[in-house]
């Protein structure tokens, strides 16, 4: 696995048009910057703060539970689009990284990343021939998804004209009725199985679907149909055997909500199929959250030990107070244009007089709404929350926290001042 080193990332410039960065790094590089030793309390609110120890933390974690149970790791990276993170995860264990669509897996092409899993139809025939290219040109390592005879046309059709030293690989990708992309049903997708064989120029490479979508918490009807979508997968990979060829068949699934289901329903076709790859695709486990993995995530920090093999949230927002113009309101300077909010409204969880200084517990504040640029926050007017004092909050929903942010500051531990790196994203 050739893990790049993204030295480039260090010679890029900075700008005052990048959000929250303190004005004097305009002009200089990341590298010069973090040089001059950056702390918190000289950037902008409202800003999105990662931290450095739960960052490691979680990483190692997720990949020592895959190691543990017998899964390969190539982790979402649209999660974070942060190369950097994603080199990360492979210096960890991942065999790979996962993407969602081409315009990503052509950014990790640019930083050099040669094991890339697309968990999605390609149909797009530029893409197509993109793709072609890149696997006549160098060891690219590339597999991605189809849920239709058509889809499987689609592919063939693109690459007519284009030699191909090598087949693109396309798992046959499962659905449930009224989810999303996905056969519907095994019979379905025996059949584009079947069609993908027979394909000159791609291969039937295994199975692959995504158990996330099927649930949004670990009630008993939850956990019930992502166990039978999983049973499914099994049921399809088993079919199609006959049609596989010599090499290893892939079987992939995985969020980061119920990869402990995944773990449970197929650990005996597992262990009586060592040939086959296992891969899990969990993304969000990078930063955890205060929100939504924090419940339904089976490795969640429960706060009763210090078990290193738990998930911790190694992101916050932070948002200043602009207006108390009612008692026990406050207006803050972040809304929906800097901190995810589609599952969940951030959570106030700490005060204090400025970035960078310790927080003081901020218990039974709530976010009510958020508009383009302001969180509401209802609170006991007992309590202070003046004009110009940063409000720290916990988020939800990693992947919609990320995409808003051009650059985001990584502090060495939660609380800290001091600032140990600076990630640019790519979305």
């Amino acid at each position: 696995m050739h893990i790049p080193t993204l030295a480039a990332i260090a010679d890029i410039k900075l700008s005052a048009t990048d959000k929250g960065l303190p004005a004097r790094a305009g002009g200089m590089t990341i590298r010069d910057f973090l040089a001059s030793q950056p702390t918190l309390d000289e950037f902008w609110t409202p800003l999105l703060v990662l931290d450095r120890e739960n960052l490691s933390r979680n990483i190692g974690a997720l990949a020592s539970w895959c190691a543990n149970v017998g899964f390969e790791l190539m982790p979402h990276g649209k999660t974070s689009m942060s190369p950097q993170l994603w080199a990360e995860q492979l210096a960890a264990g991942a065999t790979g990284i996962t993407l969602a669509t081409m315009g990503q897996v052509r950014v990790a092409r640019e930083f050099g990343f040669d094991s890339i899993l697309l968990a999605n139809e390609l149909t797009d025939p530029l893409a197509v021939q993109y793709i072609a290219g890149e696997l006549n040109n160098s060891g690219l390592e590339f597999l991605c998804w189809v849920d239709s005879v058509e889809g499987v046309a689609a592919l063939e059709q693109a690459l007519e004209g284009i030699e191909l030293r090598r087949p693109i690989n396309v798992c046959v990708e499962l659905g449930a009725a009224h989810g999303r992309t996905g056969a519907r049903s095994v019979a379905e997708g025996v059949a584009i199985g079947r069609r993908l064989a027979a394909a000159p120029k791609v291969r039937l490479a295994g199975v692959g679907g995504y158990e996330g979508a099927l649930a949004h918490d670990r009630s008993p009807a939850e956990l019930a149909a992502v166990r039978a979508f999983l049973r499914a997968q099994l049921e399809l990979h088993a079919a199609l055997k006959e049609f596989y060829d010599s090499e290893p068949a892939i079987v992939t699934v995985g969020g980061s909500a119920y990869f402990d289901l995944v773990a449970e329903e197929f650990a005996e076709a597992m262990a009586a199929d060592r040939r086959t790859r296992w891969v899990l695709r969990s993304g969000s486990y990078v930063t955890h959250d205060d929100g939504y993995y924090r419940e339904v995530s089976p490795l969640a920090d429960t706060g009763a030990g210090a078990d290193p093999g738990t998930l911790r949230a190694a992101m916050h927002g932070m948002a200043r107070v602009l207006s108390n113009p009612e008692p026990g309101l406050a207006l803050l300077d972040g809304g929906k244009r800097d901190f995810a909010h589609d599952w969940g409204l951030p959570i106030p969880m700490g005060r204090a007089a400025g970035l960078g200084q310790a927080m003081e517990p901020l218990a039974g504040a709530k976010v009510t709404a958020v508009n383009d640029q302001h969180a509401f926050v209802e609170f006991d007017p007992a309590t202070a929350l003046p004009v110009g004092s940063v409000v720290q909050l916990g988020l939800s929903h990693p992947c919609t926290a990320f995409d808003k942010w051009r650059f985001i500051p990584v502090v060495e531990q939660p609380g800290s001042n001091r600032v140990v790196d600076l990630l640019p994203t790519y979305f």
